[in-house]
């Protein structure tokens, strides 16, 4: 699906003029441009430490400059509190999200709206509705817990949507996304774009930006580097931009050939008793050492139900008939600090 066009020749949804941003001994902030059309998907490109989150706070009023100037559609603002910048039409999806997980989808979306927007029970036709029209499907009545890295996401999406959104800030949104999830994700943000809602996309996945962004401001210790059209630009010539000479920075490494098999999984099916879960039936898999494996899959079909019972958080009954073996020793009845002691680490999602 090809970008939509910004919309020419309109008063720029955002401008920032020369912004600069102090902490103790930390130019963050230096004098940064940027300047933002309605329907236009703008990427700020930078290293970690560039200055990019600071400048999305001030944006977002949750931290202020301490000199330039923000215009938004002409009118100049002092961006106080992120429910002033709400109240404009400016939403922000942090890469960490902040959702209670004991608390359902609709709960969490009213508790951000506050009191005047409703009930969590009078929001669910409308949650449905948005998530729908947007291709980002949601139930309301599920718990934050029971979701995925990239269904909990969307919550989040959702939740800015349900507001009369014009600009919506993303920071890092592929970053915990398989790659069917990112372009479902893209399909959105270019609607939405196409409806005249600007977005700022922040990534360090160049391919993903010279696919999705009209244009990119990129930032470099703290100060404007340069600006750009990522679609003509390659990913060496964006790295350039981004951190100085880019020579070396794409590099191929050999892929190592495993040895004797030391994690073993056979006939492994397990029945999910959450009715939004997945259950497993015959799963296989060797796991050799030296090797890296990778386990692939669309989000809800099943990875985080392996690795549960992989990790011991979720253990196997003896009649399930399942052999798991780690270093050749039996650990499907083992709790996870007995497979720890065995050398077994696990890190969430």
């Amino acid at each position: 699906m090809p970008n939509p066009v910004p919309i020419p020749d309109a008063t720029p949804r955002l401008q920032l003029r020369r912004i600069t941003k102090r902490y103790p001994g930390c130019l963050a902030n230096d004098g940064i441009d940027l300047s933002i059309q309605p329907g236009e998907i703008h990427a700020l490109l930078g290293e970690n430490g560039a200055g990019k989150s600071t400048l999305m706070k001030i944006i977002y009023g949750v931290t202020q400059a301490d000199s330039g100037e923000l215009i938004w559609q002409g009118q100049h603002q002092l961006m106080r509190n992120p429910a002033q910048a709400r109240s404009l039409g400016i939403g922000m999806v942090f890469q960490h999200f902040s959702l209670f997980e004991t608390l359902s989808v609709a709960q969490n979306i009213a508790l951000a709206m506050g009191v005047a927007a409703g009930t969590p029970k009078q929001l669910e036709p409308k949650i449905r509705q948005v998530s729908q029209r947007y291709g980002m499907a949601l139930e309301p009545e599920r718990l934050v817990h029971s979701l995925s890295i990239g269904e909990r996401q969307r919550v989040e999406i959702i939740r800015c949507l349900m507001q009369d959104i014009r600009l919506l800030i993303l920071d890092e949104p592929t970053s915990v996304l398989t790659p069917q999830e990112a372009d479902e994700l893209f399909v959105t943000l270019r609607r939405l774009a196409s409806e005249g809602c600007s977005i700022l996309f922040i990534s360090h996945k160049l391919g993903e930006v010279r696919a999705l962004c009209h244009s990119a401001t990129v930032l470099r210790g703290g100060r404007v580097a340069g600006h750009c059209i990522p679609a003509q630009c390659s990913d060496q010539e964006l790295a350039r931009l981004m951190v100085g000479e880019a020579a070396g920075l794409i590099t191929d490494y050999p892929k190592a050939k495993g040895g004797d098999a030391f994690l073993q999984v056979q006939k492994l099916s397990w029945p999910n008793p959450d009715p939004f879960g997945c259950s497993l039936k015959d799963i296989d898999l060797d796991v050799r050492s030296g090797e890296i494996v990778g386990i692939a899959g669309v989000a809800g079909n099943g990875q985080d139900e392996l690795l549960a019972l992989l990790s011991g958080e979720q253990r196997l009954g003896r009649a399930q008939g399942a052999t798991l073996r780690f270093a050749g020793q039996a650990v499907a009845h083992l709790r996870p600090d007995a497979r720890r002691g065995l050398g077994l680490a696990f890190v969430p999602a």
